[in-house]
């Protein structure tokens, strides 16, 4: 008998996991993906994420995989290998930085800027001219935040998201403060079950070949053939296997369309080994 597979539909999803503190990015792109009912659960770390999804705590939960400036969430990706969820969805979220402290402190007063050291690091040239203040490496922006409230601090700020600022209940002292406003995040939306394909639908894979001249080629010519649209492809060291990797792409289309259930039936035949992470809605 045909194996019936469960189908997650959108407005089932009512609890988020992400990592950080309330008020972070990936929070963010949660409340823009599900809309402002969402019940948000923060988490130290990306796989506490994934354990939250897969032991049923949240509905789904959302993870940073690629950033604009500075590339792929590694750790994300072998995540995704490593623990059977499936991809529903993903946001493209714009970082923007703000400087965030208490309502009655003004910017002549801080002496401390505390955030996470790549914010710092994006928020340069405005720290330079902040030259009175000392930038302070913290373990995440948002957690900045949380810490300039809890400490009543008078001469401090953070820099965080808009959405940290109105969680704690703080002033924006500047906005957008970033060196690079290009600054995007990709995220994913994870879940224990896939999502149907739609229109406009993306589709994530994971696969091996063998060690061998023209394998990696001879599978990716499955979505040359027809003229699929590769997004991304991303390799990863196969743990105890040196020099031999993994590979995963993200291709234009959903697995209903004729053309790409016929493109991963040819990667089938030609690869060691086919995942589908996921399709989903292209965000």
């Amino acid at each position: 008998m045909e194996r019936r597979i469960k189908f997650l539909k959108r407005r089932e999803i009512k609890s988020v996991a992400f990592q950080g503190e309330r008020g972070a990015f990936s929070e963010q792109a949660a409340i823009k993906f599900f809309g402002g009912n969402v019940f948000p659960l923060s988490t130290p770390t990306f796989e506490d994420v994934v354990k939250a999804v897969i032991r049923g705590r949240v509905n789904s939960g959302v993870l940073p995989i690629e950033n604009s400036l500075h590339g792929s969430v590694l750790e994300n990706y072998d995540l995704l290998l490593h623990h059977h969820l499936f991809i529903i969805g993903e946001v493209k979220l714009r970082i923007v930085h703000h400087l965030l402290a208490h309502k009655t402190v003004s910017l002549d007063q801080i002496r401390r800027v505390y955030s996470h050291p790549q914010a710092l690091a994006q928020c340069r040239s405005f720290l330079k001219k902040l030259s009175h203040a000392e930038p302070l490496a913290f373990y995440d922006t948002a957690g900045a935040a949380k810490f300039v409230v809890e400490q009543k601090f008078a001469d401090a700020a953070a820099i965080a998201s808009a959405q940290a600022a109105r969680v704690y209940g703080l002033k924006v002292l500047a906005r957008g403060i970033e060196n690079n406003h290009q600054n995007y995040t990709r995220f994913l939306v994870l879940a224990r079950y896939p999502v149907k394909a739609t229109t406009q639908a993306k589709t994530s894979v994971v696969f091996t070949v063998k060690n061998v001249a023209g394998s990696l080629y001879t599978a990716l010519s499955s979505f040359a053939a027809r003229k699929i649209n590769l997004h991304k492809v991303e390799s990863r060291p196969i743990v105890g296997r040196p020099w031999e990797y993994l590979f995963y792409v993200d291709f234009e289309g959903g697995v209903n369309e004729h053309r790409c259930s016929e493109a991963i039936e040819s990667l089938r035949k030609v690869a060691s080994s086919v995942r589908v992470l996921g399709s989903y809605p292209k965000g």
